[in-house]
């Protein structure tokens, strides 16, 4: 006889509550603001540079309110190379240089930048910590609009510093990119699959 009692769907341990405003909303009333980076091409950064693209950063991260978990993510998905030939102005050798390469497999790189406003009670979290010990489910600092607005000027700034930095790029995801849209596939999608080929294999969990 089968045991139900341990039947559970993927929604119901699925951390994130929903997106809105270009942000992910977790059930612990987390607020996560996403980027898509750009970073320099590989061995095109002198040690200036370097020096440079990690003072940016610093500066960068001191703009943000206490209890901010800033996480870079690094994806590196096998591909094959689809070549350009469809390109105007085109000369024969940059044809063939692109034929060359067509349908070659390589290690292509993504790079995804997520920035989490917590809370303080969150950051000293034990497995014993429980929402049945707390007066209310939300915190009371996610409760108040006017920390939130400042965390989000805080983003603002956080992503104006490392874009005039002019080594990196943050392109801020938005709800499309994250939750998909269509047949386009959204960046949940794709971390679950570990494909960003088109797909929907989510389709039990509905993000309002």
């Amino acid at each position: 006889m089968r045991n139900m009692s341990k039947i559970a769907t993927l929604e119901s341990k699925f951390p994130l509550l929903a997106v809105e405003n270009h942000c992910i909303i977790s059930k612990d009333a987390d607020i996560t603001a996403c980027f898509r980076v750009h970073l320099p091409e590989l061995f095109t950064v002198a040690s200036a540079e370097y020096d440079a693209i990690h003072s940016a950063w610093h500066k960068a991260i001191k703009t943000l309110p206490d209890f901010t978990i800033v996480h870079k993510q690094d994806w590196f998905i096998k591909e094959n190379y689809e070549p350009g030939i469809a390109q105007d102005g085109l000369s024969f050798l940059a044809k063939s240089y692109q034929q060359h390469f067509n349908e070659r497999p390589f290690l292509n790189h993504y790079c995804y930048l997520f920035v989490t406003k917590t809370t303080k009670d969150r950051m000293r979290m034990q497995s014993n910590f429980s929402s049945l010990c707390k007066g209310a489910l939300v915190p009371r600092e996610m409760r108040d609009k006017e920390a939130i607005h400042r965390f989000m000027e805080a983003v603002a700034q956080f992503e104006r510093i490392v874009n005039d930095s002019g080594f990196i790029k943050l392109q801020r995801l938005s709800e499309d990119d994250i939750i998909g849209a269509g047949e386009q596939q959204g960046l949940l999608e794709q971390y679950f699959t570990l494909s960003r080929d088109a797909g929907t294999p989510m389709q039990d969990i509905a993000l309002a």
